[in-house]
């Protein structure tokens, strides 16, 4: 079943061209790996999957609705389904980890407190964040901002996740807890869209990866089959260290 569809999606920046075509379509509980060089433009993709970017033509399903025309209002029911994982983690400075995690929570379910409260340590200890829930993201390691962020974006059990550069700039302790989480996560059904340059992770928990040349998409298959091809262009642009 396919959950995603884009469809000869095209975008420009004024007179720049960043995508000259994009298609691509994910299935249910399927992985996708989104690479390409920096400013290829994987993260204006996942941006214009929750309607935070719009392009300039082309059409983008999510469970065969077409969001691209969708006003802000529209694209809330959309939102609570589809969760973003941002670069940085993107966590509100003033609130607490708890707080965090709760504004969604309190924003579009009829949970009680209680009940939220409840949630919100089940999930943190799902990420090995338990007692964290009093400290402010500044006393945060990346790497636990990093999490904090994720576990705030799938604390409303999203249908589908967008990744952009989850593992950027972790150690390997932090990097492996977020290759776990999301395989645990594929393993529930969750549709995924993981853009990175971690190659390994890419590898570790993708089904298929598609690469981003020159606004298209150059090459696209599962992971196994592109370790095994030896000549095509997303082994010009991995390192030997991935195959």
């Amino acid at each position: 079943m396919v959950i995603i569809d884009v469809k000869d999606f095209k975008k420009s920046f004024g007179s720049k061209v960043v995508h000259r075509g994009i298609n691509l379509k994910v299935n249910k509980g399927e992985c996708l790996g989104l690479v390409g060089g920096s400013g290829c433009g994987k993260s204006v993709i996942l941006r214009s999957l929750i309607g935070l970017e719009k392009p300039t033509s082309g059409e983008i399903f999510i469970h065969g609705q077409n969001i691209a025309p969708l006003n802000e209002t529209q694209l809330v029911d959309v939102r609570k389904k589809v969760a973003y994982v941002f670069q940085g983690g993107a966590l509100f400075d003033s609130m607490t980890v708890e707080e965090n995690l709760a504004y969604p929570l309190k924003e579009h379910t009829t949970l009680t407190l209680e009940q939220i409260k409840r949630k919100i340590t089940d999930t943190l200890n799902g990420f090995g964040l338990q007692g964290s829930e009093k400290l402010m993201p500044a006393s945060l390691s990346g790497g636990m901002q990093k999490r904090v962020g994720l576990a705030r974006a799938i604390i409303m059990d999203p249908e589908v996740v967008l990744y952009d550069e989850p593992t950027a700039g972790l150690d390997p302790f932090n990097t492996k807890k977020i290759q776990e989480k999301i395989l645990e996560l594929k393993a529930k059904g969750v549709t995924s869209i993981l853009v990175t340059h971690d190659m390994p992770t890419a590898f570790a928990v993708c089904d298929r990866m598609a690469l981003i040349l020159n606004g298209v998409i150059a090459q696209e298959g599962t992971t196994e089959q592109l370790k095994l091809d030896h000549k095509g262009a997303m082994k010009n642009f991995v390192t030997g260290e991935a195959w």
